[in-house]
C-alpha cells in the first residue's frame, strides 16, 4: 500500500515537471517617464514539446492593441525603437523600449515567433505602462527616525529605476554623513536606486527635517522634474544648559532666565544655598515649554533681594538620560547700586584735597622773603622726613 502510495507520488511531481505551458513572467504594471526609456523585465515558459524550436530565429515582438509596435529583428524600425537585453535561447524576452510618450500608455503583450510552428501570443497576462510627467515616487525609511545622542543611526532612500541606461541621481538635505549607494531589484525584477545615509545622531540634529531628493535625467538630454521626501529627526539627548541664561538686575529686584535643551523635555528646578526654590512672596518662578522644539525656559524673580549675594543660586536641569547644573554668580541690587556711588565719592573727596594743598603751597611761597625761600622749603621738607633727620643730606643724630 505504502509502495503504490509512492509510485502515484512521485507520477504526480513528474507529471507537474514535464506538462509545462506558455507563460510569461513581468510586472503589472510599470511607471514611466515621459521622455525617458523603460526596461521591461520579462522571462516566459513554453511547452516542452516546443523546447526544440527555441532557437536563433526566434524574436520578441511588442503588441499593444493588436499592433506591433517592437519588433526585435528591426529595433530601430518600429513605432517605439528600442533594443532587446535578454536571450531568448534563456527564456529572457527582458525589452528596452526609448523615449517613451504620453500617447504609449496601455496594455502591452509579448508574442514569440520563430521560423518553425513556434509562434505565440503569451494570453496570461499583460504589462500595462502609463508613462507620466511626473518622475515615480520615493520610499523613505524609516518614516520616523529616532536616535539617541552619539548613535550611528541609518535612513533609506529608494528610487525607482524604470531605465537603466539614465537612473536617477539621488542626493542628501542636509549632508551629515556618508551615504551609500546600490542598484537593486523588487520581487518583479523592477530596479531601484538605493542610498543609505549613516550619520551619528546628535542633539543638533534634533527637529531639523532630512530630505531625499531624485533627480531624472532624459535620454535627449534636458533635466526632468525631481521628486523629494523628508522626514523629522527626533533625537533624543541629556538636558544642556545654554549660554543664554544669564540675571538681570534692577532696583527691587533680580531677575534670573534658565534656558536648557533636552529631549525628553527637561525639569528645572533652582536652588539656594542647596535647598530647593519654591514660589513665595520673596520668590516667583515660571517655567515655559517653547512648542515645537526641546527648550525649556525658567525665570526666577527675586522680589526682595539681601544685602548679602545670592552666589549660590543654581539652576538644575535633568530627564531620563542625565542632567545640568549652572551657578548664577549675582549680587542684590542695592549693592549694586551703592558701590559705584561710593568710589566717585571717594575719589571727589581726593581731588578737593589736593586742590587745596596746591592754593596753599603757592600762597606761602608768595609770602616768604627770597632770602627766607630756602628755609621755608627746608620747613616744608622737613615734615616729611623721618625723625632721625634734622636738614636733607645730614648725617643722623
Amino acid at each position: 500500500m505504502v509502495r503504490a502510495l509512492n509510485l502515484l507520488l512521485t507520477g504526480c511531481l513528474l507529471q507537474g515537471a514535464l506538462c509545462r505551458k506558455f507563460e510569461v513572467f513581468m510586472p503589472e504594471t510599470i511607471k514611466v517617464l515621459s521622455g525617458s526609456c523603460v526596461t521591461i523585465p520579462c522571462s516566459f515558459d513554453i511547452k516542452d514539446e516546443y523546447d526544440k524550436n527555441l532557437d536563433h530565429t526566434c524574436k520578441a515582438i511588442w503588441n499593444k492593441n493588436k499592433e506591433i509596435i517592437f519588433d526585435s529583428s528591426t529595433p530601430q524600425q518600429g513605432t517605439i525603437k528600442g533594443n532587446l537585453t535578454g536571450s531568448l535561447l534563456n527564456k529572457d524576452c527582458s525589452t528596452t523600449l526609448n523615449n517613451m510618450r504620453p500617447n504609449y500608455n496601455g496594455n502591452y503583450w509579448f508574442r514569440l515567433e520563430c521560423n518553425n510552428g513556434l509562434k505565440m501570443t503569451f494570453p496570461n497576462k499583460p504589462l500595462k505602462i502609463h508613462v507620466t510627467a511626473d518622475p515615480p515616487t520615493l520610499a523613505l525609511t524609516p518614516s520616523t527616525l529616532k536616535g539617541k545622542e552619539g548613535t550611528s543611526v541609518n535612513l533609506t532612500c529608494s528610487a525607482p529605476a524604470p531605465c537603466l541606461s539614465h537612473p536617477p541621481a539621488l542626493a542628501w538635505t542636509p549632508s551629515l554623513g556618508h551615504s551609500q549607494e546600490t542598484l537593486q531589484q523588487n520581487e518583479d525584477k523592477t530596479k531601484i536606486i538605493t542610498s543609505v545615509l549613516t550619520f551619528t545622531a546628535s542633539h543638533l540634529h534634533h527637529g531639523k527635517e532630512i530630505s531625499c531628493t531624485a533627480a531624472y535625467n532624459k535620454q535627449d538630454g534636458s533635466t526632468g522634474k525631481s521628486v523629494s521626501s523628508s522626514v523629522t529627526a527626533d533625537i533624543s539627548f541629556a538636558p544642556k544648559i545654554l549660554p543664554s541664561s544669564d540675571c538681570a538686575k534692577s532696583t527691587g529686584q533680580i531677575n534670573c532666565s534658565c534656558e536648557s535643551m533636552g529631549n525628553p523635555s527637561p525639569k528645572l528646578r533652582w536652588y539656594l544655598d542647596g535647598l530647593p526654590v519654591n514660589t513665595s512672596d520673596k520668590f516667583t518662578i515660571s517655567i515655559n515649554l517653547v512648542n515645537g522644539t526641546a527648550l525649556v525656559r525658567s525665570i526666577i524673580i527675586v522680589n526682595k533681594p539681601q544685602k548679602k549675594d545670592l552666589s549660590n543660586l543654581v539652576c538644575h536641569s535633568t530627564n531620563s538620560l542625565g542632567s545640568a547644573s549652572q551657578k548664577f554668580s549675582v549680587h542684590s541690587a542695592e549693592h549694586h547700586e551703592v558701590l559705584p556711588w561710593a568710589v566717585a565719592g571717594v575719589s571727589l573727596t581726593g581731588n578737593v584735597f589736593c586742590i587745596i594743598y596746591m592754593m596753599l603751597l603757592c600762597k606761602a611761597r608768595k609770602n616768604v622773603k627770597p632770602n627766607e625761600e630756602d628755609r621755608t622749603y627746608m620747613s616744608l621738607d622737613r615734615r616729611d622726613m623721618s625723625p632721625e633727620y634734622d636738614v636733607i643730606g645730614q648725617t643722623p643724630r
